[in-house]
């Protein structure tokens, strides 16, 4: 089943996303999170004062080497409580000690820069981010109370108000939930090369698959041009050359016509084929060029819209068209789509693209469909994706590349 977030839950539409649990677990991860951001406020308080005050006697080392390490427990705390508005588990990028014993596990920890990082998440949320979660819920639910409990004549205003900050609770609390997990997972998702030896040679074959696949698509296209496409080009010139010794109302005149006509639908088809393998355009002019191509080629209308700052490697922009490619390939096979659009830009080193269409929904990936492809190839980009698409759609494909430019 693909994952999906709360943000992806809301682009459901509201019939489907005001009855799911997602709202409900929103309410549950914000709530949680003002308990955590509380405990986390009082023992950072009280390991820093007891620090600095000990410290006075050079003795207060050990409680501030205590305040880093307590943000490791805040942190597991938080990768668990994602699981709420997330479906993708979050994994602990912490390593295992050289040797066994509470002081090599101290200095392990203190050597990782995760450590860090959990630490500075640990004080954002404890300087900002638990209010934050109190406000959101206070706004969402105790403003519409105080407002319906004051009601009267003249203040009947409020109450109406209040009634629509009420009805537009869900989305309010679902969007913040959303942006603070979003949040949550820079700081505490595990970087390249805190990730296990397993998963980055697991990864390593993915790429080299990858490459393998592009390598063979490119032979594919060069054998096509250089070997089927001269034939059919010399097959052609032989039928022109029957069509001269062929007498003038000769039964033979037709079939030679109709041969020529069947022989030149064949060239076509394959120059497009040859031509979506490996497009000229995407290598002259990038992708952003390459999309509008093919997407003036496409039986469905598409709208893009994709800004780039610049050209992306050579390798990265084929792996991104193709996947765009097939993926609108599978709107134009199962969807029923009648319109289609692709919107993309570039992010603080992140490409996020959606795809949209409005078909009759109901694309599952546990189903086997091509939505299987999609994942498999972003997984080798160390990419993400999301899928919204409730029957009767429309359908949203919500996806995210790691990427630099030059």
């Amino acid at each position: 089943m693909p994952s999906t977030t709360a943000w992806q839950a809301m682009a459901q539409s509201p019939l489907s996303f005001l009855t799911s649990s997602w709202p409900w677990r929103s309410v549950a991860y914000l709530a949680s999170g003002v308990l955590v951001g509380a405990a986390a406020v009082l023992v950072l308080a009280t390991g820093l004062v007891v620090g600095v005050i000990l410290l006075v006697i050079l003795v207060g080392a050990a409680p501030l080497v205590g305040v880093v390490l307590s943000s490791t427990s805040v942190a597991t705390v938080e990768r668990h409580r994602l699981r709420l508005v997330d479906h993708d588990q979050l994994p602990n990028p912490h390593g295992e000690p050289a040797a066994p014993g509470f002081r090599p596990w101290v200095a392990t920890r203190l050597k990782e820069q995760v450590t860090w990082r959990e630490l500075a998440f640990t004080l954002i949320s404890a300087a900002a981010l638990w209010w934050l979660d109190l406000l959101v819920l206070a706004f969402a639910f105790g403003l519409p109370v105080l407002t319906f409990e004051a009601v009267d004549r003249h203040t009947w205003p409020w109450a109406v108000l209040g009634a629509f900050v009420l009805l537009a609770s869900p989305y309010t609390v679902t969007s913040w939930a959303g942006a603070r997990a979003a949040l949550a997972r820079t700081f505490l998702a595990p970087r390249g090369e805190e990730l296990g030896d397993e998963l980055r040679e697991v990864r390593a074959s993915q790429v080299r698959m990858l490459d393998s696949f592009d390598a063979e698509r490119t032979r594919i296209e060069r054998d096509l041009h250089d070997g089927a496409q001269q034939r059919l080009v010399s097959l052609g010139m032989s039928l022109g050359l029957m069509r001269l010794d062929v007498p003038e109302g000769s039964p033979l005149t037709e079939r030679l016509t109709e041969a020529e006509r069947q022989l030149a639908a064949a060239n076509r088809e394959l120059r497009s084929l040859v031509r979506g393998l490996n497009p000229p355009v995407l290598a002259d002019h990038g992708l952003v060029a390459a999309l509008h191509d093919y997407a003036s080629r496409f039986p469905v209308p598409v709208a893009v819209d994709l800004e780039l700052p610049g050209r992306l490697s050579r390798q990265l922009e084929a792996n991104i068209y193709y996947l765009i490619n097939e993926a609108m390939t599978n709107i134009a096979r199962h969807s029923g789509a009648t319109h289609a659009t692709v919107h993309g830009r570039y992010h603080s080193d992140l490409l996020i693209i959606d795809i949209t269409d409005d078909g009759h929904g109901g694309a599952d990936q546990s189903a086997g469909s091509g939505l299987t492809g999609l994942a498999d190839r972003l997984k080798a980009l160390d990419g993400r994706m999301r899928v919204s698409s409730p029957v009767g759609g429309p359908t949203l494909l919500h996806v995210e590349v790691p990427c630099h430019f030059a």
